[in-house]
């Protein structure tokens, strides 16, 4: 419950202190937020945690989706480059 209290913080366009305040708008998401993540971290039971990490370092050997990465970067590349044909085509 915690955790989903810090992320419902987190992406509430509601805040303790608004972030227009200069400095202190954004500071206290800056202290708020990975307070409660590491709090958050220390109240799951050590057997729990383990197996977690254990489970995620099992997914990681896995390989990669190198076709996705390639996909989505080939995707980026066609927006920006269709950005920028519009752009130019604006400005002349």
């Amino acid at each position: 419950m915690l955790a989903a209290a810090v992320a419902g913080y987190a992406l509430s366009p509601i805040d303790l202190i608004p972030d227009f305040v200069p400095v202190l708008g954004y500071l206290d998401d800056l202290i708020i937020v990975p307070a409660g993540i590491i709090l958050a971290i220390k109240l799951i039971p050590a057997p729990i945690m383990a197996e977690a990490r254990e489970r995620a370092s099992a997914e990681s050997s896995r390989p990669a989706g190198r076709f996705a990465g390639f996909a989505v970067i080939a995707v980026w590349i066609l927006v920006a480059l269709v950005a920028g044909y519009l752009l130019v085509d604006q400005l002349t």
